[in-house]
């Protein structure tokens, strides 16, 4: 069975958030259970694709309404991937340092012709296309509406929603840069009279995922306006769990690391990274650590981190790491704490730093309004720091409270309160390190590779090809 994935995102190549590490990591685990899995997305000009080697495979005219553009596919010449990559190049479009803009509308767009223009040109088609995210979420749209790829309707199209915040809307005015269809099903477009690629991928895929169990429950109440559609289209939705790359977060391997352990002896491979960080941000080795890695915005209930961190800090004897970025005046505010004893922050990323924080960190904060899946939380439990989350979505499905035979440490609702309560409730936790210990020794057992996650895709997919 051939697959195609196909994303705006893919990590080593370029990588905003999750959905990068989901389509870098499930193609190989997919691949070891005898499946050929690949991946599509724009070749931008970043370091990954200035420092590797690419062979043309495909040129061609893209038609985007009256206007003719030149492009070509593009094939990484290496297998360091462990599967095989492609690039879409158009330079007008795709060709840039960033990977969204306020011009995506037409860049998307441009990016979805032409692979789809590509896959018609295949002696061999795939099995299925798998499309991520709503860049990509016309694609089931045009395959199965649009003429020119009439001869693609009968391979099955599943869609994957990442994140349902977030859905490409763009006017009516610019349809017809989308190849000729039957103008009578516009309305598969259509969602509060805008184009709406999200929910057309909704509509048209053969099948819908979500990136957790949970998140699919949680979307058919909150949704951003699409919950009496996936309502509608409940009986073709599923939760499937994200799962993380385990060769990539892999402590006892890991090149940023500055010390290297496993889950028999965490303690003096822990400590190593602690202090390191410890004297990086000048905070206390002997307090417990807590870590925040991630976004900035209101989706992570970064907007309450100056008055949670101020109000833990009073309250704990505890230093506290940020690693992030994303809205100035909540960057500013928290600049504004370095005043504060056992606070440290680094604004904007840094993915040697990132390894460091999980490996160092005693505790990794949460408190997430939306989370679809998480994968911070995956990577805290394998490096043996112990996730303190706000049970929703893929947290509430892969962590269990330490109250409830758990093993981490969950708040119910993003408050100040909440969420000091419970920093408060980890340490005294902490306070008990032989405890602390063994929890730590045992979630870095835990198994959220992506081994059955990748089988549950393919049993999807077989499900379609009956």
């Amino acid at each position: 069975m051939d697959i195609l994935h196909v994303s705006a995102e893919c990590y080593p190549i370029a990588k905003v958030g999750g959905l990068a590490d989901v389509v870098g990591a499930l193609p190989k685990y997919q691949k070891k259970l005898n499946t050929t899995s690949s991946v599509i997305m724009p070749y931008y000009n970043n370091p990954f694709t200035q420092k590797n080697n690419f062979n043309v495979v495909y040129e061609n005219k893209l038609e985007m309404g009256k206007e003719l553009f030149s492009f070509r596919v593009l094939k990484l010449s290496s297998n360091s991937l462990e599967f095989d990559l492609y690039c879409v190049d158009i330079p007008e479009f795709l060709y840039t340092d960033y990977v969204y803009s306020s011009s995506d509308t037409e860049r998307f767009l441009a990016f979805q012709i032409a692979t789809l223009d590509w896959v018609l040109s295949l002696e061999r088609k795939p099995d299925i296309i798998h499309v991520h995210d709503h860049h990509t979420g016309l694609i089931p749209f045009m395959v199965s509406q649009s003429y020119r790829y009439e001869t693609l309707k009968n391979i099955p199209t599943i869609f994957t929603i990442h994140n349902a915040q977030y859905q490409g809307w763009f006017s009516h005015n610019k349809v017809y840069l989308i190849p000729e269809f039957n103008f009578t099903n516009v309305g598969l477009l259509d969602w509060n009279s805008n184009i709406n690629p999200l929910a057309a991928a909704i509509k048209c895929a053969w099948r819908v995922t979500t990136v957790s169990p949970s998140y699919m429950e949680e979307l058919k109440l909150k949704a951003n306006g699409l919950e009496d559609l996936l309502m509608h289209e409940s009986k073709k939705c599923i939760g499937i769990l994200n799962g993380i790359d385990w060769n990539v977060w892999n402590p006892e391997t890991d090149n940023y690391l500055i010390g290297n352990y496993n889950s028999s002896n965490p303690i003096d491979g822990k400590k190593t990274n602690k202090q390191w960080l410890c004297k990086e941000f000048n905070l206390d080795e002997n307090k417990p650590l807590f870590a925040f890695i991630g976004r900035l915005v209101g989706e992570k209930g970064s907007d309450l981190f100056p008055k949670i961190f101020k109000k833990a800090l009073k309250e704990n004897n505890i230093s506290i790491l940020l690693l992030g970025s994303g809205n100035k005046e909540i960057e500013f505010q928290l600049n504004q704490l370095q005043e504060e004893k056992n606070y440290g922050s680094f604004i904007g990323y840094d993915e040697r730093l990132s390894h460091i924080i999980y490996a160092g960190a005693d505790f990794l904060l949460m408190p997430s309004r939306v989370e679809p899946c998480g994968l911070n939380q995956m990577y805290s439990l394998r490096y043996g720091t112990t996730p303190i989350v706000n049970a929703i979505g893929g947290l509430k499905d892969t962590v269990v409270d330490i109250n409830a035979n758990g093993f981490g440490i969950c708040h119910y609702g993003v408050t100040i309160e909440e969420v000091t309560n419970a920093i408060t409730r980890a340490n005294l936790f902490y306070q008990n390190q032989t405890e602390y210990i063994q929890n730590s020794k045992k979630i870095m057992l835990i198994d959220n590779s992506w081994t059955n996650s990748a089988q549950e895709y393919i049993n999807l997919y077989k499900s379609l090809k009956k």
